[in-house]
């Protein structure tokens, strides 16, 4: 498994535990300390003492069968005390807030809230003359470019039984949804959407956050002032849009899939 680089911060106890976590996680059947050892290139005698703390702190247990280890769902517990639109609103607040300020337009965070999509947060342009989106508006999905971005990011079954149940798409020609069958690869491939409004003149700019496989996923969307200094800039500033995204998501501690 990857390492990650050693600073001069290196805490070598923590390391070795979250290493031990961190293969258990990977790993499809219970690991014997053998396996960890090889796994991690560590002597036995390195993990068993941290092995026999985890255990004790349930975050680890043995296989009755074959006395391996495997992760407990303590993690799990932890990681679901705060919901994840909590981790979201701390993980974005301050990226879209420089975001905002970075490129004169206002930002907002929507996620899919059953069949509508949901604005939960929103920074505003430093500009005088600027768009904003109430935080706490609901719309159709398939209307916006945020929300299509969210539905292109959910897994096929999951996509499949989303547009079975959503207006917009049911009212679709064949043409239509043969279209948007060819935008969902596209969007999955790149994570970012840039379509005209269809409340507005102008193009909206959306780009995917966090890893919708572990079902915590959001879409940073920028609405483009007709008329303002990003007129015909809006491919650029797409770049800039993602990079703003894939630092909440790492401030989430996700990967992007």
């Amino acid at each position: 498994m990857k390492i990650p680089p050693r600073t001069k911060y290196f805490v070598p106890a923590l390391e070795k535990g979250l290493d031990i976590l961190e293969a258990l996680a990977i790993a499809v059947v219970p690991q014997s300390l053998t396996d960890l050892s090889r796994t991690l290139n560590r002597t036995p005698s390195e993990l068993f003492r941290m092995l026999d703390a985890l255990e004790r702190r349930a975050y680890i247990s043995r296989d009755i069968v074959s006395d391996g280890y495997y992760l407990t769902l303590k993690l799990y517990e932890l990681a679901h005390t705060h919901s994840p639109v909590d981790h979201l609103l701390r993980a974005a607040a301050v990226p879209m807030r420089e975001l905002a300020e970075a490129i004169h337009e206002s930002c907002h965070l929507s996620i899919l809230n059953g069949q509508m999509l949901m604005v939960i947060a929103q920074a505003e342009s430093p500009e005088p003359v600027r768009l904003s989106i109430e935080v706490g508006y609901r719309v159709l999905p398939l209307t916006t470019a945020s929300g299509r971005v969210l539905v292109s990011m959910l897994d096929d079954a999951t996509r499949g039984r989303f547009l079975a149940a959503d207006v917009t798409y049911s009212s679709m020609s064949r043409s239509e949804r043969h279209k948007f069958s060819t935008s969902v690869l596209q969007i999955r491939e790149t994570r970012c959407y840039i379509a005209p409004s269809t409340r507005r003149a102008g193009l909206d700019i959306s780009c995917a956050i966090g890893n919708s496989e572990i079902d915590v996923s959001a879409a940073l969307g920028v609405p483009i002032m007709p008329g303002g200094p990003n007129q015909s800039r809006e491919k650029k500033l797409a770049s800039t849009i993602q990079e703003c995204a894939d630092k909440i998501t790492a401030a989430l501690g996700l990967a992007h899939h």
